[in-house]
């Protein structure tokens, strides 16, 4: 019996296979835990703020989370770079060069541009880098250019956007008339084009649906300025009459977006929500405060208020797609950026990044940074920080 116990524990068939069969199994029990554990807290999270899938979002797409300090991009020192992020890349438009730059640090496309203010807009997994003034403008996707348009000599470019099909509208101005406006498909193919002899047109910008053009025009009555968004439908091909417009009195509209299916406008005196049947659903008034920066995201808009022309003392609001206050922050420091995007806004003060919810609650915060200029939010919570020569990534 001794034996033949003593060669059950050696046969090929014995404990020592079952023992090391059992290792693997008993590794992956461990993983199902681990992972399950860490689901257990992400769906919590989610659940208790809505940020918990951005947590899992930033594990998947960058390993892990870390403070920040990691350099992802390099590119040339210029006073007039401009950022903006696309997907895991970033495009650097300067006046002399427009790169698209991937995650590894790499030069995914490049282009050298003659630009004497250059701008980008985003919207639809697409940026426009144009020169205001000038005559170029360029569509990138993550793999480069999409499309290059050049305006005749005497239509310089005003203002394009990008909507959340990635279709694009431009505003230029138009000899013998007060300016033109041109929008292009997803396919970049023109599909209307109007003369505006009444007003000069500001900005345009066509619904994320793709049914409807919200035409920015600006006036004067009284010494006051006025601000009317006529909107037009885009469905009746070669229809030019609009179909609806309203006024933003006494405010000079600075930009537009579309939140929750409601046109928006940022005015320097208030904020204005409409949908695009051309009836105003809310505002927000920016009453005795001056606007002293702003930004216009896809969930909500965050201004920062300033008490007085000059100096620090102000408020930070947030506000949701009906002119409703989400958020107040009363400010005493110099705020040097604001970007808003997703459900999180980043704000750079002189010394350190801090990142809010909607609310204005802090989610995270990073302290001792120098050198840092300017700060971008990514909608998974994550942010990128451009000094003059590089771009670092903070990860919560």
């Amino acid at each position: 019996m001794a034996n033949r116990t003593k060669g059950i524990w050696k046969d090929g068939g014995g404990a020592g296979k079952a023992e090391r069969s059992s290792g693997p199994l008993r590794r992956f029990l461990v993983f199902f835990l681990a992972l399950a554990a860490v689901l257990g807290v992400v769906m919590a999270a989610a659940y208790r703020d809505g940020t918990g899938f951005d947590v899992l979002r930033r594990y998947l797409n960058y390993g892990g989370s870390a403070s920040s300090g990691e350099e992802r991009y390099r590119y040339d020192f210029s006073p007039g770079n401009r950022f903006a992020v696309l997907g895991d890349q970033l495009v650097v438009l300067s006046e002399n060069s427009l790169r698209l730059l991937n995650r590894d640090g790499g030069v995914t496309w490049s282009a050298q541009v003659k630009m004497s203010a250059p701008a980008l807009s985003q919207g639809g997994g697409r940026v426009a880098a144009y020169d205001i003034g000038g005559r170029s403008l360029y569509v990138l996707d993550e793999r480069g250019e999409v499309f290059h348009l050049e305006t005749e000599e005497d239509e310089p470019i005003i203002s394009a956007t990008l909507n959340g099909k990635g279709m694009l509208a431009v505003a230029a101005e138009r000899r013998n008339a007060k300016g033109a406006v041109y929008a292009y498909g997803a396919d970049m193919t023109r599909i209307f084009d109007l003369t505006s002899g009444e007003r000069f047109v500001a900005e345009a910008r066509i619904s994320d649906d793709g049914n409807t053009l919200a035409a920015v025009r600006l006036g004067q009555e009284d010494g006051v300025f006025i601000s009317s968004v006529v909107l037009y439908d885009l469905r009746e091909a070669g229809e030019k009459t609009p179909i609806a417009d309203y006024s933003i009195p006494n405010g000079l509209v600075l930009s537009t977006g579309e939140q929750r299916g409601r046109l928006v406008t940022v005015s320097d005196t208030c904020v204005t929500c409409a949908s695009y049947s051309g009836r105003v659903e809310g505002s927000y008034d920016c009453g005795s405060s001056y606007l002293r920066a702003y930004s216009l995201g896809d969930e909500f808009t965050a201004l920062l208020l300033n008490r007085y022309q000059a100096g620090n003392v102000g408020r930070l609001v947030t506000v949701d797609a009906e002119g409703a206050e989400l958020g107040s922050l009363e400010i005493h420091e110099e705020v040097r950026s604001l970007s808003a995007a997703g459900r999180y806004l980043a704000v750079l003060y002189t010394d350190r990044l801090v990142v809010y919810n909607e609310n204005l609650q802090v989610y995270a915060s990073l302290r001792g940074i120098t050198g840092v200029s300017s700060a971008v939010m990514r909608p998974d919570g994550s942010a990128l920080l451009f000094s003059t020569e590089s771009a670092s990534q903070f990860l919560p």
